[in-house]
């Protein structure tokens, strides 16, 4: 049991030799563990950028201005929208949290604030969404994280001249930092203030002040004052954990680290040259090609890919945020209903094989990953052998059984001083996942 402990021992270790200056509380670190078990969670992209049906990122993609952006809020009137029928989904597709945007980079903010007009309750619908889905994730069980932008193509006191985004908004202010960064911190005391206990904050943004991903040096042409802002969130609500998604380094004050469209270790993204961190992982990716509501996206992600997605982010210690772009009506596409039916109904028969388990206890292999929860390992057989009838997985621990999951068919096997040899001689392979449970000694 070497290597699984030394893995298990890894994941839970403080942060200190990342941060002299935090030190998290017990509720956060207990935060971190459940977070860590949790391994699936809901990314809800949703706005008036949902309106013109071209993703979240259509005002700086199209040029428009902050005047006849803000026209969307006067059309933005989501009657079809139902909190329950959105966390129910979630709960049945066996996901655990919700990450839900707030507010997104076009400075649209989702509830009742006190600190910009351009928000929920100045449009025809006049609803707090954020208390909607608050109440609705409290009641039912799901654990809410807000994501919060921390660019913003609309004001002027942020610092837009230096941003890499929004220069096409028809800005002309200089910025005021110090005017932009009390703003923030007004709006994170109203969400944490006013509905209840929140699991988490997802920043996203930070980039805009920064040189591309990949560049030698990505340090960031302001001072965020991320002391002051990390320190407000943790003072508000001690349990609740922070993730930027700089593609940096995690930086002190931070709970997670995320990776956009990458599993840990992987870059096929093009934004993640970072390395994997001992604070507890994330990947998020979408259902399609597109975050925000997209009409002519119609690049779905089958079930099985979805799943074999899941199952490779547990296997390298990450939990998989999922992504939907509601329409702008508040429905939910019956694509992405469908397919989250479908993930559902695997977790509801294979989810002690990644609630709860440990990655990162070999390599991935061709073949697959394994995952592992005490004296028990899980191999996720996701693509079958191309040659012979066996899987050899490179294993020091002594096997003592290894049966198909669920069937508790023994398996033959083999072992030496290379490794675990599964003979998959007589097992009927299934066509998304043959799952090996492997007992240690």
């Amino acid at each position: 049991m070497k290597q699984f402990t030394i893995a298990l021992l890894c994941l839970f270790l403080s942060t200190h030799s990342i941060s002299q200056s935090y030190t998290p509380t017990a509720e956060n670190i207990q935060a971190r563990k459940w977070f860590n078990d949790a391994r699936f969670g809901l990314f809800i992209h949703w706005g008036p950028f949902s309106i013109p049906g071209s993703g979240e990122w259509v005002m700086n993609n199209r040029g428009i201005t902050v005047k006849n952006y803000t026209r969307l809020m006067d059309f933005f009137n989501p009657i079809s929208f139902d909190a329950k029928q959105w966390v129910s989904m979630a709960k049945n597709a066996g996901m655990k949290y919700i990450t839900l945007i707030t507010r997104h980079h076009d400075g649209f903010s989702m509830w009742n604030t006190k600190y910009s007009d351009f928000n929920i309750m100045n449009t025809p619908y006049k609803k707090d969404v954020v208390k909607m889905m608050a109440d609705e994730c409290h009641k039912q069980g799901i654990k809410l994280f807000l994501y919060y932008s921390l660019l913003d193509w609309r004001r002027e006191d942020y610092p837009h001249q230096t941003g890499r985004t929004g220069q096409k908004s028809g800005r002309t202010g200089k910025g005021n930092y110090a005017s932009y960064l009390q703003f923030m911190k007004n709006q994170l005391t109203e969400l944490l203030s006013n509905y209840g206990e929140i699991a988490g904050i997802w920043f996203d943004g930070h980039w805009d002040q920064t040189a591309p991903e990949g560049a030698a040096d990505r340090s960031s042409r302001i001072d965020w004052h991320y002391d002051e802002i990390y320190g407000l969130i943790h003072k508000l609500q001690p349990q609740c954990m922070i993730g930027n998604n700089h593609h940096l380094t995690p930086l002190p004050g931070e709970d997670f680290q995320m990776f956009e469209r990458d599993l840990p270790g992987e870059n096929k993204s093009g934004l993640s040259f970072q390395e994997a961190s001992k604070l507890p992982l994330e990947t998020c990716e979408t259902m399609n090609d597109s975050w925000g509501f997209n009409i002519t996206d119609t690049s779905y992600k089958s079930a099985p890919k979805t799943i074999h997605y899941l199952i490779n982010a547990a296997g390298r210690n990450a939990n998989l945020l999922l992504n939907v772009g509601p329409m702008p009506n508040g429905k939910i596409q019956p694509e992405f209903i469908d397919t989250l039916q479908a993930v559902g109904k695997w977790l509801n028969q294979n989810g002690a094989t990644i609630y709860g388990t440990t990655g990162n206890i070999i390599a991935p292999q061709k073949w697959g990953i394994v995952t592992g929860k005490n004296k028990t390992l899980y191999a996720h057989i996701i693509n079958k052998p191309e040659q012979g009838t066996s899987i050899s997985i490179p294993l020091k621990d002594k096997v003592a059984a290894a049966y198909i999951f669920g069937s508790r068919q023994k398996c033959k096997f083999t072992q030496d001083a290379s490794g675990v040899i599964i003979l998959l001689d007589g097992v009927k392979m299934d066509d998304i996942d043959t799952i090996i449970q492997l007992e240690i000694k």
